[in-house]
Parts: C-alpha cells; structure tokens; sequence
C-alpha cells in the first residue's frame, strides 16, 4: 500500500433542484420506475463455470451496439447485509449502467442506469432511466444527458454514485428521479435522474491522474469505504483505491474543505481489471480479455492474487456482493453476449484452483 495523496473534490456548489423544477417534470423517486417497468428480461444459462444464476436483455437491450452495459449494485448495497435487508420496499432491486457509443443523428446520448426487479421464479422486469445534468437559463430548466463512461455505480441509502473516469465521481439521489411528459426532451425517456452534485479528482504534484473507471462498496468494520480502480493494458497503473463514507450524510467523508482523502491505494494491480469488490477483506477482481475470449477472476490481497482463468463469461464488467446469499453480481457488454449473473462468492473466494 502506497502513500496516497489522492482525494475527491466535493464540488463548490450543490445544482439547485428547485421545488418548481420538480414540480415542473413530476419526482415519482425510484417506487414510480418500480411501478411503472416495461421491459422484459429472461433468466438465461450463462457461459462460464462461475456463473450460477442469471439473466439476458430483451432482445433490442442485448443485440444493440449504441449502448453497451457497465456497472452494477442492489438493494443490498443500499441498505446492508441484515438477513431481512437488501432488499427496497419488498423488491430485490439490481441497477446497471450503459454508456452510450457514438451519436444519433445530432444527439449524443450520454449514460443511462436500469432498474432491474429481480426475482428466481419470474422474468425479470426492468426500465431504462436516463442520467441527466440540470441546467437553468433564466426562468427555464433543461436537462442535458451526462456523458461519462458510467463504468462503475454504488447505491448507498438514497444516493447513486456513479463513476466519472478522470473526471471524478457524479452523485445522483434517486428519490429524485422525474417523470416527463415530452419525451422528444429527454431523447425519448419517460424517466430521468437529475444529477445532484460531483467530485473532482485531483491529486499531489507527485502523483498521476487517477481513472475511477469502476465503483464498488465495501461495509466490513468500523466505516464503510468507496473502492474503485482503473482499468489499464498490460504496462499501466491500473490502481485500487479507497474512501470512507460517512454513514449520516450518505456522501464520502470530508474535510472542511470539501476534501475526500483515500486511506489506501493499490498500484500496479491487475491489467485490464473490469471491477472489483472487498467481501470480508478478501478481494475478487473481474478482468477481460477481449471481445469473444472468457474473462477471468482473481481473488486475494493486493499483490497476491490467485488467478481463475476462463471462468467468467466474454466481456466481464462491474462486479458488487450480495451477502444475503453470498453471491457475487457482475455483468457483460458484447452486443448479442449480454449476461446480468451471479456467483457463488463461497466458491471462488475460497478456491485454490487456477
């Protein structure tokens, strides 16, 4: 572990979200995605010896090639690993990202987020939410879409972080997710989250602009802690990394200067690491090895990772735990090869196989 040197900004100013701007498209929070979705998955077998359990896209999610999957949490991240918990108002609820690749027409479409009503006897439902920055002109409110990469989300109490690459981390609230009633302004989406705040990443005149290219939550001890990483081709820094959260205000910790300061800080980990997530002080890394190739899983401690080649699905992304029944989530992006997916966290953090 390395000195870190490392913090996130909070931005100077919190985006004012006036009672007339939701007055003016309607906040219906998450509880109105959840009574409203309209898209059907299928629970599907999935290619890989770690995968127990999953799901595939309605066929134009899984087959289309303008956005593609990236990051994951649940219920069980938001509200903790209480036998009864993880779960929000009865629903067993897993969000994914998609960043969006080129343009439609004029439009850059930016990111969106799925929220994804999970259950084993049904086929899963779900809608997409698209991920917004409100923007005021006079007396007129306008949302623009974000456009980050969105490789990696945490759902903590209320809060949705979502991560930015070199830019930083977004913070949105999902009790503030809206209902339009034009959708010709939210490129088609009946549903959008409004961004309520952001860190910027900044650094020691030492040190190197780090990537926050996938997100994880970790609440083993005392606090629980942000882990995010980079990833990076064989040669690069591809760093892990930690913050703390403060349990109260459900935002990083911070100084009186706005400052989140990483406690920790891995370098030269794994190349081409996907996500990464702590269960119990053990680590378990996704890593991919290109389009149509299986990706692999590694578990240990920075430095000392056993490496289990082949046994996850092609294109692995994002990974979160799930401890009510110690499994592991992650995801794929390849078009007509796309797996929402479980894995047996017992299994393959105790295995000595490689």
């Amino acid at each position: 572990m390395s000195s870190p040197g490392y913090r996130l900004v909070a931005a100077a100013r919190e985006l004012n979200l006036s009672e007339r701007f939701f007055a003016r498209f309607r906040r219906v929070g998450l509880r109105g995605v959840l009574a409203d979705l309209n898209r059907v998955g299928a629970h599907a077998d999935v290619p890989g010896e770690a995968a127990i359990a999953g799901m595939t896209w309605q066929d134009d999610d899984r087959d289309t090639r303008r956005w593609y999957p990236q990051g994951i949490t649940t219920s069980a991240d938001a509200y903790g690993a209480e036998p009864s918990g993880g779960m929000y108002e009865g629903h067993n609820v897993v969000i994914t990202s998609w960043y969006a690749h080129g343009w439609r027409g004029w439009l850059q479409l930016g990111s969106r987020i799925s929220v994804i009503d999970w259950t084993d006897d049904e086929p899963p439902r779900y809608r997409h939410v698209l991920l917004t920055t409100p923007q005021r002109w006079w007396f007129f409110h306008r949302l623009r879409p974000v456009r980050v990469h969105a490789g990696g989300i945490v759902w903590y109490g209320d809060h949705l972080f979502v991560a930015g690459s070199s830019s930083g981390i977004r913070v949105f609230r999902l009790d503030d997710i809206v209902r339009v009633r034009n959708r010709l302004r939210t490129k088609g989406y009946r549903y959008v989250l409004p961004q309520y705040s952001s860190y910027a990443a900044e650094h020691d005149e030492a040190g190197n602009r780090m990537t926050y290219s996938f997100m994880s939550l970790d609440r083993a001890g005392a606090e629980d802690h942000l882990v995010a990483g980079e990833y990076g081709r064989k040669g690069g820094s591809h760093r892990l990394i930690r913050y703390p959260i403060d349990r109260d205000t459900q935002l990083l910790r911070s100084d009186e200067r706005g400052w989140a300061v990483a406690t920790e800080l891995h370098d030269r980990q794994v190349a081409r690491m996907q996500g990464a997530v702590v269960v119990d002080g053990t680590w378990a890394i996704t890593s991919s090895n290109g389009e149509g190739n299986p990706g692999d899983l590694w578990v240990g401690t920075p430095g000392n990772y056993r490496r289990h080649r082949g046994v996850l699905p092609t294109g692995p992304e994002d990974i979160t735990y799930l401890p009510q029944r110690r499994w592991l989530w992650s995801l794929t992006e390849w078009p007509g090869r796309r797996w929402v997916y479980a894995i047996d966290a017992d299994r393959w953090l105790t295995s000595k196989d490689d």
